[in-house]
């Protein structure tokens, strides 16, 4: 096989889907990723291709360390996210689903911010198109607001490397400081896909209304190529510090006083996402393959939880946790399977969350980040209240909803157990996830004290959420967040500026009309056929008016 970019393989497949049907279009789903899954590891470790596009040098491959931890698992997510969607999707999520792969991969190889912003915005069309394709009721109004967002985005990123060339003539991708305002534009930019305050509701907004196998694909590729990008082009800016442990604890909330079981989960998204961010912040080795470890966990135990979530829904098509209850009697895969997802989720050990999660802490622990370890800590709890326990226990257990559906199709139940051996294993082995991490690994994640201590945690945890369950149990209520300010807020401005415009053109015509009018009427009565200066005039007082104008020229000429 050649050494072939991997985005070719998925942009390939996802042109194949569009043209072929039946068996065809099956094993091109499930064989696509594999190739382009080959190509990771094919291609050199230091390929480097690059061009003369205007003028410019162009390096649509790069290829890195974290380029191939991250090409890994996006691969491994669109094999699992196709075969997943084969009985459900509509054939047009299937093709945007993986041109969005695709377009995810090619921002992991790329070696220039022009590259980069190409598949960055087509990205942006593909997960828009996946909204488009779903048929939940919300979809479309959900999908215009998500790409207005990411277009915002688009601008910015633009911007600030537009900014960039100008001041340093290079577009090469690379770690940058934030020292100008090109690079803080494109820092904007990456944090807006990431998630982060203030545009952070998207993620909530948004995925919820994909399809089954939609909010899958959504989860995996967005917000963690906006962290690999930051991994790659900010690492140690203190300020990601503070915006992911913002992320942490907002996701966590938010996700308590949510009802909806996939709301929920995306909430938690950008809480997980900030654990990542906040270890890009730190900037040590420790730290950053900790996020980076963190977000190739996180894509599979993130994406199981989903497959479980979407299983509930294609079988019983309800999604709020109020209708939910009782389901692990008759989905009893699907609750192991969730499960499992759960654990993992909340850095169970020997699971995988626990063999990442656990070196952001230990990177903020060696720098004697006092303050941030202990945020991180109760971050990680409330992890285990709203993802590890709230999400299960009130979809597949609590009181019995009545409902009894049977387990989803065998499509849909390979690739959760695909993933869910993956999040047992790579907790038990994490060796093999260490080695291609970007920096060398002597972490040991199974020391007495990590065991003893995350036990600890994740027991109170559980003591405090069934100590508290009688407040933990939802209603039919809305939480508001940011997107209030422009969807509800800002239309509303809107509508009032109109209103107050057109109100003040009124009476500005008003007034014009009454003005108007009451100078034709002088006019009226100076130069009517009556007035006063359309009278006849004697020839001598004509002469003295003229006679009297002109001894006051003389005067005020001579004076």
């Amino acid at each position: 096989m050649p050494a072939l970019p991997p985005f070719v393989a998925l942009l390939a497949g996802a042109f194949l889907i569009a043209l072929t049907r039946g068996r065809y279009r099956t094993a091109v789903v499930i064989t696509a990723p594999l190739v382009a899954l080959a190509l990771v590891w094919l291609l050199p470790q230091d390929a480097r291709w690059s061009w003369q596009l205007w003028g410019l040098e162009v390096l649509p491959v790069k290829w890195t360390r974290e380029g191939r931890l991250f090409g890994t698992v996006f691969s491994l997510m669109a094999f699992a996210g196709g075969w997943f969607a084969l009985r459900q999707a509509r054939p047009m999520e299937l093709v945007a689903a993986y041109v969005y792969a695709g377009s995810a991969l090619g921002v992991t190889t790329a070696g220039d911010l022009l590259t980069l912003f190409v598949f960055w915005e087509l990205m942006a069309l593909g997960s828009t198109v996946i909204l488009w394709a779903s048929d939940q009721p919300k979809a479309y109004g959900a999908s215009v607001r998500y790409l207005s967002v990411h277009l915002l985005g688009g601008v910015l990123l633009l911007a600030g490397i537009t900014g960039r060339f100008l001041g340093t003539g290079s577009l090469e991708f690379g770690a940058m400081e934030l020292d100008s305002p090109s690079n803080a534009l494109i820092l904007a930019g990456f944090l807006l896909n990431a998630g982060a305050p203030p545009l952070s509701a998207w993620v909530a907004d948004a995925y919820p209304e994909a399809s089954p196998s939609g909010m899958v694909f959504l989860s995996a590729f967005t917000t963690k190529t906006a962290v690999y990008a930051l991994l790659v082009g900010f690492p140690g800016v203190d300020l990601l510090i503070y915006v992911g442990l913002y992320m942490t604890l907002y996701g966590i909330v938010y996700a308590l006083l949510e009802n909806d079981m996939r709301r929920i989960l995306a909430y938690s998204i950008v809480n997980q996402v900030g654990f990542m961010v906040a270890g890009v912040g730190i900037g040590t080795e420790m730290a950053l393959n900790g996020a980076a470890s963190h977000a190739f966990t996180h894509i599979i135990y993130k994406a199981l939880l989903l497959m479980s979530a979407g299983s509930v829904l294609y079988v019983t098509g309800r999604r709020r946790c109020t209708d939910l209850g009782g389901l692990f009697r008759t989905m009893p895969l699907t609750t192991v399977m969730g499960g499992i997802g759960a654990l993992s989720i909340s850095s169970f050990p020997f699971t995988s969350g626990f063999v990442s999660k656990s070196m952001i802490s230990q990177g903020a622990a060696d720098q004697h980040l006092t303050v941030v370890w202990f945020v991180l800590t109760a971050a990680s709890a409330g992890v285990f209240l709203h993802a590890g326990i709230k999400f299960p226990w009130f979809v597949f257990f609590q009181k019995d909803s009545g409902l009894r559906p049977p387990e989803p199709p065998k499509s849909m139940m390979w690739p959760m157990a695909l993933f869910a051996a993956l999040c047992l294993f790579l907790g038990v082995l994490p060796e093999p996830l260490y080695r291609i991490l970007p920096y060398p690994v002597t972490y040991q994640p199974y020391t007495a004290p990590h065991l003893v201590g995350q036990f600890q945690l994740l027991l109170f945890a559980g003591l405090a959420f069934f100590v508290m369950l009688p407040a933990m149990k939802r209603s039919l209520t809305i939480s508001l967040d940011w997107d209030w300010f422009y969807r509800r807020l800002g239309p509303a401005m809107v509508a009032a500026s109109a209103r107050s415009l057109q109100f003040l053109g009124a009476s500005l015509g008003r007034v014009a009309g009454r003005t108007v009018h009451h100078l034709d009427g002088l006019a009226q009565r100076a130069l009517g056929p009556t007035g006063r200066l359309a009278r006849h005039w004697p020839t001598s007082a004509m002469v003295l008016w003229v006679t009297v104008l002109l001894a006051a020229y003389l005067i005020f000429y001579l004076i």
